[in-house]
């Protein structure tokens, strides 16, 4: 990396004609607003969309400028184009990602294979990140008291009644 040299992305598109990942950042040593678009070749919809997104991403002429930008929004919008040269109108295609990247609170982790464990815990570490608060969010409350109800209000809970019951 060249010293001096700071980029910070800001958005992260996709355009269909011709395919390419667009990102907008900020180039620090110049202070201005930047677009950089990024062709997407020998990209098909039998493509793996994880395997794109990674090889993007660790691309050295874009390396620098995707730094913040996760793994799995490239995934995304590697997605959207598959479904775009499937034919899908870009609804369809979002709806589809929507349902693929949503914690089914039922389903069972410990039947998942090692590459499905990672994809959800990814999707978690993404959720979590997301609705954490920063100290330099506007909203952020640095210390914040949480008056609790006396004993005699709370209601026993069901487990912690002893009982011999199988589980």
């Amino acid at each position: 990396t060249r010293t001096g040299m700071t980029f910070t992305a800001q958005k992260c598109g996709i355009c269909f004609q011709p395919p390419s990942i667009v990102l907008i950042y900020r180039d620090h040593s110049q202070d201005k607003t930047r677009r950089r678009i990024m062709p997407v070749r020998n990209f098909s919809r039998f493509s793996d969309c994880s395997i794109a997104a990674e090889q993007l991403k660790n691309n050295p002429r874009h390396k620098d400028y995707l730094e913040r930008v996760s793994l799995r929004q490239l995934q995304k919008l590697y997605s959207l184009l598959r479904g775009h040269l499937e034919g899908e109108s870009l609804a369809e295609s979002l709806e589809k990602f929507r349902q693929e990247e949503t914690i089914d609170p039922e389903e069972d982790m410990n039947k998942l294979d090692d590459k499905e464990l990672a994809k959800r815990k990814s999707i978690m570490d993404e959720l979590f990140e997301k609705n954490r608060k920063k100290k330099d969010d506007p909203d952020f409350i640095y210390d914040v008291e949480v008056e609790f109800l006396q004993d005699e209000q709370l209601e026993s809970c069901g487990w912690d009644v002893e009982s011999d019951e199988e589980i």
